[in-house]
């Protein structure tokens, strides 16, 4: 008998407010390693009408140029025109210090920057070992910025967003039911007219590359406010470093520790962990140990071993979950120091994290597969 259930995930585009923050942040965190390898950073960054705020801890060997790192940021995510009411030219407040020496003396031992418990997961329903509705998710907003950036759609502005419920057989994904989009632009531009170039420049190509079938056009929803968005950004919606914890991670499908990943230099186990974690998960799907599997980890602060470790395979496992467990701990060594060794966490590749999720895309060491 057939079991038929859905699944929604969302995800949004480099230029949404909250990610303006993360890779604002972000790149402070690249800026700060790329002079000082054990440079300690926790910078949050807020934005609004107008202004950005800066505020948090940066320990490092060299002076960062905090307000030259936001502005270069922000200009590359389109914000140049005056009439967003908000740019790269916007005031920008710092409010940064050096780490709690509280912290530091732990943390200097090799132990974690925080407690806390993080997750890692992985399945086999798409080539990126990642859920189907997030992974279209994610590839529809960086469609959509794609064909603003390259002028496909010159009418489009910075930010949007979407959300895409899958329909599942027997837990596998088999059709797309329904499919959100929305995304600032001209008003020149009627609605109709948006909605039928994001369905065959933006939509048609995402699902033809993970043979899909498009949902009819009754099915897209386009700017659902009554249609209508001309201002996007921060002028519409202030945005805060850390508030898109699922968009983030697994759309979803496994449960969060709570901790964000943005604007944390990876002695924070918040974001080493959670990447130890992932990178443990699809290994093990990867190799054909289970169809889809959550690892768990669990840390104190200051101390160097995870408080905790467990794996569920929610029943997919193809060996006894013994071998599956000893297969597991042995691909990384779950210590702090373990996992910024074994991962070689301690250089500049954050900022290209903090936009269409941090799993599910090459280049990241924790997306390595073992031979």
């Amino acid at each position: 008998m057939k079991k038929i259930t859905h699944f929604t995930s969302e995800s949004v585009a480099s230029g949404h407010p909250d990610k303006i923050c993360d890779q604002i942040s972000d790149s402070i965190v690249d800026a700060a390693l790329s002079v000082d390898p054990k440079a300690r950073v926790a910078v949050e960054t807020l934005v609004t009408t107008n202004r950005i705020v800066l505020a948090g801890e940066v320990t490092c060997k060299k002076k960062l140029n905090y307000e030259a790192i936001a502005r270069k940021t922000i200009k590359s995510l389109g914000y140049t025109n005056g009439v967003y009411n908000f740019s790269y030219k916007s005031p920008i407040s710092v409010y940064i210090h050096e780490q709690s020496p509280d912290i530091a003396v732990g943390v200097d031992d090799g132990g974690a920057g925080d407690q806390g418990m993080m997750f890692g997961y992985a399945t086999n329903e798409t080539p990126e070992y990642m859920p189907m509705p997030l992974v279209l998710a994610h590839r529809l907003v960086e469609r959509m910025d794609e064909t603003r950036e390259k002028k496909i759609l010159p009418y489009l502005r910075p930010d949007g967003k979407s959300e895409v419920k899958v329909i599942y057989e027997n837990n596998k994904p088999v059709a797309v039911e329904r499919i959100v989009l929305a995304v600032p632009h001209d008003p020149k531009v009627s609605n109709a007219e948006l909605k039928k170039a994001l369905y065959e420049k933006v939509i048609k190509p995402v699902l033809k590359k993970y043979k899909l079938t498009p949902p009819s056009l009754d099915n897209v929803v386009v700017n659902g406010s009554k249609g209508q968005w001309e201002i996007g950004g921060p002028s519409s919606d202030t945005g805060v470093t850390g508030r898109k914890i699922i968009v983030d991670t697994y759309g979803g499908f496994s449960r969060h520790g709570g901790g964000a990943f943005s604007g944390k230099d990876p002695t924070k186990v918040d974001r080493s962990g959670a990447y130890a974690a992932r990178f443990i998960a699809k290994n093990i799907v990867a190799k054909g140990l289970a169809d889809r599997v959550e690892v768990r980890v669990a840390y104190v602060i200051g101390q160097r071993e995870p408080l905790g470790k467990a794996i569920d395979t929610f029943g997919t496992e193809k060996k006894p979950i013994a071998d599956i467990e000893a297969y597991a701990w042995s691909l990384i060594d779950l210590s702090v120091p373990g996992i910024l060794k074994g991962l070689n966490l301690r250089r500049p590749i954050y900022r290209q994290t903090a936009r269409y999720g941090h799993f599910g895309r090459s280049g990241f060491p924790w997306e390595n597969v073992v031979k």
